[in-house]
């Protein structure tokens, strides 16, 4: 039986038809000269005026951009726009970067890295510039490994690895990118697995995985690891995860590190009692 077909509501259009015949009728040509004229004055205005309004926001983003800009050191500056272009790019391996995208990186600064407004400003600016870019991956990441230190780097891969693992579900280009990125910054294959193993244990893929096992998976060790051995991997990552290591990229990416250095503490002073 086919369904019933229900009928749209009307338009406008007849509604507009039956007001200019009535003013025809009542006031003559020159009443409803006058009338539309009215109109499409207040049309003109209202779309001048959202124009104008649209045209000073813009002008007061960019000035409070460029404030901001000017008063964060030159190496910060540089960090976080190859962070965000890079970002961007991960984004459009599959086509054009769509609104969820661009509410992950946005929402991973403004949660993660609590970005007041300001600086959120800054952070939709350097999108739109990563997206409107012609410039590769590949000359992103030679500029971000010729400009930074291996642990600047190190904190690029935490933040690609935390973006990334903020989707439901990551297509497996992305997280071969992410991979790809690594080996370009001359990230050691021990770093990469303490990284990935991370953010793979949040996501709880693997729930029969003991904190045991996870601790050791922190350290990049395996559950044969001896206690020497574990001390010598504690103070490793230690090394390369100081907050003083990265105290030039300012205070948000100190507290990345500080996290990172607190996961490493759990782990080791766990295994430690464990094998005392």
């Amino acid at each position: 039986m086919p369904q019933y077909k229900y009928h749209s509501q009307p338009g406008c259009g007849g509604c507009l038809l039956i007001f200019m015949m009535a003013l025809l009728l009542f006031g003559g040509a020159p009443l409803l000269f006058e009338i539309m004229g009215f109109l499409l004055v207040s049309g003109l205005f209202v779309v001048f005026f959202l124009v104008a309004a649209f045209w000073l926001f813009s002008a007061y983003v960019r000035k409070r951009v460029s404030n901001y800009e000017h008063q964060q050191s030159e190496a910060r500056n540089h960090f976080v726009q190859l962070l965000v272009h890079i970002l961007v790019k991960i984004a459009q391996i599959d086509g054009d970067i769509t609104r969820v995208e661009l509410q992950t990186i946005q929402n991973y600064f403004r949660h993660n890295l609590r970005y007041n407004q300001e600086q959120m400003f800054w952070v939709k600016e350097l999108i739109k510039d990563g997206s409107r870019s012609t410039e590769s991956m590949e000359s992103l990441l030679e500029q971000f490994r010729n400009t930074f230190s291996y642990e600047p780097r190190l904190i690029l891969l935490e933040l690609v690895f935390q973006v990334l693992y903020t989707k439901e579900q990551i297509p497996p280009g992305e997280l071969e990118l992410a991979q790809n990125i690594a080996d370009y910054l001359d990230i050691s294959q021990y770093d990469q697995q303490t990284i990935w193993s991370r953010y793979r244990y949040q996501r709880h893929q693997y729930p029969g995985v003991s904190d045991e096992e996870k601790y050791y998976e922190v350290l990049g060790l395996t559950p044969a690891a001896d206690f020497a051995t574990i001390k010598k991997s504690y103070r490793k990552l230690s090394m390369k995860y100081h907050p003083d290591k990265v105290s030039h990229l300012d205070e948000e990416f100190r507290k990345i590190a500080e996290e990172k250095m607190k996961e490493i503490n759990v782990a080791y002073d766990y295994l430690s009692k464990k094998m005392k």
